[in-house]
């Protein structure tokens, strides 16, 4: 049995505006747009996506699963970041970590990893 990698799945109170932000920040482009569903890939016909639901269910708790990146230059990823309008987020690090913890516009955590260590 073969499982491909569709896409993840975020909910969002406005779909929409999360993907758009989403779609910005990772440079990858919108191949599905209704009001209640927006689905971004790093190319139409490259997998997997995000695909943002509408959800009433406001965010509470750190997310149990967040996305990482690996930029080629964390700091000046991370300031591009916060431009768009990303947040600095508390999960609990205790601030010597190789990563920056941020949140999007909703609340939803993700990392900015340091370089790879070799």
């Amino acid at each position: 049995m073969i499982l491909e990698w569709e896409q993840v799945i975020v909910d969002a109170a406005d779909p929409v505006a999360l993907g758009r932000w989403w779609a910005e920040a990772l440079g990858w482009v919108v191949v599905d747009e209704s009001p209640d569903e927006y689905e971004i890939r790093p190319a139409k016909d490259r997998l997997p996506g995000l695909l943002f639901g509408r959800s009433t269910d406001p965010k509470t708790v750190k997310n149990r699963l967040h996305l990482d990146f690996r930029p080629e230059d964390q700091e000046a990823e991370v300031t591009r970041l916060l431009a768009l309008g990303a947040r600095h987020a508390d999960v609990g690090q205790t601030g010597d970590e190789p990563w920056v913890v941020l949140a999007d516009p909703e609340g939803n955590e993700f990392c900015v990893l340091g370089p790879r260590r070799s």
